[in-house]
């Protein structure tokens, strides 16, 4: 799958005092003005080593490799849970966008971005097969909607789809990806605060959910 992107990216000094011992006869008169003190330069303590803290990586065709071995398989695993045989190509997308956009990922939350940045092919891909309007995001059921194919059991498919989409994608990127704290504030493209207030929301309305089904 590597190579399958790949081939799509290659169109891509100290100041010395009077002498002590001059002799009297050339010592200044009472009455001409006083020599100027010399005040000795502040000496800077050397920095420890680290204080400026690691160097930002270069983002170049070695750092894209690293990536795209390191979380391709978290990638693929996302989308053909969501797009099922049409995840390959969706994560071809992703790569190659995560290759234009390099200088945009942030080092040490590669995995998030892009998480983050699949959603928006996710759901670009599924608007270009669905008379949905661009402009418009659902809030209705999606009953269509992928994720809920791939799960088995009737019951939770169930209390998945009585959530609205944006509470059906928190708790499957909790469930599914084990994302939370920040990691899930990056791919909502939100604050922790507001990341962790959505998810316990998204939680208790599934449990709502859930129980609601046992009536």
């Amino acid at each position: 799958m590597l190579s399958r992107t790949t081939d799509r990216l290659a169109a891509v000094p100290a100041t010395d005092g009077p002498a002590d011992d001059a002799p009297a006869d050339d010592a200044p008169a009472d009455d001409a003005p006083a020599e100027p003190a010399v005040v000795e330069p502040a000496t800077e303590e050397p920095a420890e080593p680290g204080d400026a803290g690691p160097p930002p990586r270069v983002h170049d065709a070695a750092w894209y490799t690293a990536v795209v071995r390191a979380h391709e398989r978290e990638l693929h695993r996302y989308l053909v849970r969501r797009a099922g045989g049409d995840a390959e190509d969706l994560v071809a997308d992703v790569l190659t966008i995560a290759w234009r956009r390099r200088e945009d990922v942030p080092d040490g939350a590669e995995l998030p971005w892009l998480y983050r940045t699949a959603g928006f092919v996710l759901a670009n891909h599924r608007r270009k097969g669905r008379p949905i309007p661009v402009e418009r995001l659902p809030e209705e059921v999606d009953d269509d909607d992928p994720a809920l194919r791939a799960v088995r059991d009737e019951r939770v498919r169930s209390a998945l789809a009585a959530l609205s989409p944006r509470d059906r994608q928190i708790v499957l990127l909790n469930a599914w990806e084990g994302l939370q704290g920040q990691a899930l504030a990056d791919v909502l493209g939100i604050g922790r605060g507001g990341a962790d207030a959505a998810l316990s929301r998204a939680r208790a309305r599934l449990a709502a959910a859930w129980t609601g089904g046992e009536d």
